[in-house]
């Protein structure tokens, strides 16, 4: 590529993906205590909400320095009563070093923690150094990246893998797998890289009922581009999508949350299923719902009812902090209320 030919636009842009992507997606471990989430480094946090303990239960990754050659990726999580003092970190998994045979794990990234069916799941994704097959001129490297899905009696663990491989296809480089369930089956809705098709999509699969593996091949839900806020590296040509997240609003419509980027930096939009039902066709709405360089959402409903939304922002190496917001479900789409600390 001839570094001359590239925009201004074209750079900045490139070079706040880059960042996002070559920064771990994990947090430094922190020795245990009690924080306040702007105390923590957190990437893409997922929150459980455990109601038969009344406990809220934040889900983040980590990594630590690399030893033989190995880098033990792990996930943390924190413990909370009120969502405003959080205890921890406990280290609930820590990949073994053969998790996927020979090849080596470089991190864990968007942990994602649920429970179904009695059983706690984490949703993970796997980032490696094993190149795929094709590889494009003038490129980032296509690696064997995918999401896995582990099992566990506690949201402490232990979790154990059902098997040492990606549970999503491994000749496609999968990212941010998310649960959902519609009318008694279970799904998993996730990323396709754009780094392997350059105009990222979000995409589902049927899941085994005890989520051990998959059912049949996945099919596109809609691409990044099909947003009209998200746009794309003029040179690289590239869409990114992040953290899908689907709800069930008051009034029945199937909404889903998720991330790319807008002109000021990373952002939250919202789709629409047209049917209600997972399989679509999505509507994108024209305005995103957070533009301020925030993103990877997730929703949960607070013990007292109280809808709530989370991501992490600024989108920066080292200064990414989990951030809450109260929402207000308007039947057809989410707006954000405000702040769930500014009264606390």
């Amino acid at each position: 590529m001839n570094i001359q030919k590239l925009t201004i636009a074209g750079l900045l842009l490139l070079a706040t993906i880059a960042a996002a992507y070559s920064q771990p997606y994990a947090v430094q471990p922190r020795a245990f205590g009690k924080y306040k989430l702007e105390d923590v480094r957190m990437r893409d946090t997922c929150i459980l909400v455990d109601e038969k303990t009344q406990t809220y239960y934040a889900i983040s990754s980590t990594q630590a320095p690399p030893k033989a050659g190995f880098r033990r990726a792990s996930v943390q999580a924190y413990t909370s009563k009120d969502l405003i003092t959080w205890k921890g970190p406990t280290t609930i998994f820590q990949a073994p070093a053969d998790l996927w045979g020979d090849t080596n794990i470089l991190s864990v990234w968007a942990p994602e923690m649920h429970l179904y069916k009695g059983k706690y799941y984490l949703f993970l994704t796997f980032d490696t150094d094993e190149k795929l097959g094709e590889q494009w001129r003038d490129w980032l490297p296509r690696v064997k990246r995918g999401s896995q899905i582990l099992v566990a009696d506690s949201p402490l663990g232990p979790f154990k893998p059902f098997e040492n491989r990606s549970t999503l296809p491994p000749d496609m480089m999968t990212l941010d797998a998310t649960l959902w369930v519609e009318d008694g089956v279970p799904y998993t809705v996730f990323a396709h890289e754009w780094v392997q098709i350059k105009d990222g999509t979000i995409e589902y699969v049927r899941l085994k009922d005890d989520l051990s593996g998959i059912v049949g091949e996945p099919k596109r839900l809609f691409n990044a581009s099909d947003a009209v806020w998200s746009v794309k590296n003029p040179d690289y040509g590239c869409h990114v999508t992040d953290g899908p997240w689907l709800y069930r609003s008051k009034t029945g419509k199937l909404l889903m949350v998720w991330s790319s980027f807008s002109t000021t930096g990373y952002t939250v939009g919202i789709a629409r299923s047209e049917s209600g039902k997972l399989a679509g066709p999505w509507i994108q709405q024209a305005e995103p719902i957070y533009s301020k360089d925030g993103g990877h959402p997730m929703l949960f409903k607070r013990l007292d009812g109280q809808l709530m939304m989370s991501f992490h922002s600024p989108n920066k190496g080292g200064l990414e902090r989990t951030k809450l917001f109260e929402m207000d479900d308007l039947g057809d789409t989410l707006r954000i209320k405000g702040p769930f600390l500014a009264s606390k």
